[in-house]
């Protein structure tokens, strides 16, 4: 059954909770109710901080007092056991772990985050692995056929300072992709807004739009083959989809892409052995969130990959 919440709460801003979006904060804390409904309360003025009537964009602050409505939530879901077999794989996946993040190395095909008819995804499946750790949050997200590098905050304090690096472009991720045709030299970078869209099928789709967001992404190439390119790829802003789009309008899509990709060269890679995106987070380099100290992890391709480029013919 679902969760009422019949009497009117109270919440006071703790210090490590300040600096945050008061949307942000209530979809947190609300897990289950839909975004639509959070907006909703704001927007009718039921939540109060201060006694006043707050805009969603609004940074809690340090005692605060937050009057939140009465609503109805979801459930919170199970997590999966932890002697499930892919969820105690994913303890080989960790690349680096303290007390402050830890770094996993997420494999093709799983999704960070469970819905829309998934089971789990890779937060869930931390938490099962870790439930000594309650407070554990994606600092950022990959596409679920996107491999590679992810982080994960264990402390509301860490992922607040690790968002602002991520804000202020101080965190730098680098991924290797295999991408259509001859990368021309001279494109090093592609500036393109990008905007989403949902089809009429409910499929999210991410296009090339003069009213979408600002988009950039840095492309460097790192190896030509006679009929494609492996190149590295770093995303200066952080949108959905980003580097599958922006290597789409710059006339080279992503092998394996079943979204964004040629069908045809799709075709021929999978004849080669490609059953995936080429598409994988390698290097993650940013400021240690306690030590202040620049870090840097990588993770090489694995053998699905690999393999892959081993039967391409090099020019």
């Amino acid at each position: 059954m679902d969760t009422e919440f019949n009497q009117v709460q109270w919440h006071d801003v703790a210090r490590d909770e300040a600096g945050q979006r008061i949307d942000n904060f209530l979809i947190a804390r609300l897990r289950g109710v839909p975004k639509s409904l959070v907006y909703r309360i704001l927007r009718k003025g039921e939540v109060r901080v201060n006694k006043k009537r707050t805009k969603p964009d609004y940074k809690i602050k340090a005692g605060d007092a937050i009057r939140i409505p009465p609503v109805k939530v979801s459930p919170k879901p199970e997590l999966p056991s932890p002697k499930l077999a892919k969820v105690a794989e994913l303890e080989q996946a960790i690349v680096y772990e303290d007390d402050a993040f830890m770094i996993v190395n997420k494999p093709s095909g799983l999704a960070v985050h469970g819905g829309s008819g998934l089971n789990f995804g890779l937060i869930e499946g931390l938490r099962a692995l870790r439930p000594q750790d309650n407070a554990l949050e994606l600092v950022h997200r990959l596409d679920r056929d996107t491999s590679g590098l992810i982080m994960i905050a264990k402390k509301r304090s860490v992922l607040k300072v690790l968002h602002a690096q991520l804000r202020d472009k101080e965190m730098n991720k680098q991924y290797l992709a295999l991408v259509r045709g001859q990368w021309q030299k001279n494109v090093r970078n592609v500036e393109a807004p990008l905007k989403k869209n949902t089809l009429k099928s409910g499929e999210r789709i991410v296009r090339v739009d003069a009213e979408g967001k600002p988009s950039h992404t840095r492309f460097r190439i790192n190896q030509r083959y006679a009929e494609a390119t492996l190149v590295e790829a770093s995303p200066v802003t952080g949108r959905t989809h980003q580097i599958r789009v922006h290597a789409l309008h710059a006339g080279h899509p992503i092998a394996g892409d079943p979204k964004y990709g040629d069908a045809s060269f799709n075709e021929r890679m999978q004849q080669g052995g490609l059953t995936r995106l080429f598409l994988h987070a390698w290097q993650l380099s940013f400021k240690h969130p306690v030590t202040e100290k620049t870090v840097s992890f990588e993770a090489p391709m694995d053998s699905s990959l690999t393999a892959i480029l081993s039967e391409l013919t090099r020019i």
